[in-house]
């Protein structure tokens, strides 16, 4: 893995060669992007049916499709990361800590600290 321009860029070098100036038809980082894009959009509606879903034995179908989805859109993710496609930034640690903080104090809030402690 290797820095990118920008310092707090996570990247690894783009693999392959893409067209400079992009035309009507799709390659191969264009549909793996598509097929992310479809399984972000499947996991959250999964997500809500099998909340939802009142009869056992397709709450149990509908997690599995869920949790499935899941893993395809992890094994899409990796690829694309592999050939350099997908980027992520790099958070600065004070920031990290600052939404740790933050957010550690909101569990005062829930309803069932007692079971929580336990």
């Amino acid at each position: 893995m290797q820095q990118g321009q920008n310092q707090n860029e996570i990247a690894n070098p783009q693999t392959g060669q893409l067209p400079q100036v992009k035309g009507p038809e799709m390659n191969d980082r264009d549909f793996l992007n598509d097929a992310l894009s479809t399984c972000k959009y499947l996991t959250d509606s999964l997500n809500v049916a099998v909340r939802e879903a009142s009869h056992e034995l397709l709450h149990s179908d509908m997690l599995q499709m869920l949790v499935e989805t899941h893993r395809s859109a992890r094994e899409l993710y990796n690829l694309m990361f592999q050939k350099g496609w997908y980027k992520l930034e790099a958070e600065e640690q004070q920031n990290i800590r600052q939404a740790q903080q933050q957010y550690s104090g909101y569990s005062s809030q829930f309803p069932y600290q007692a079971a929580l402690s336990h």
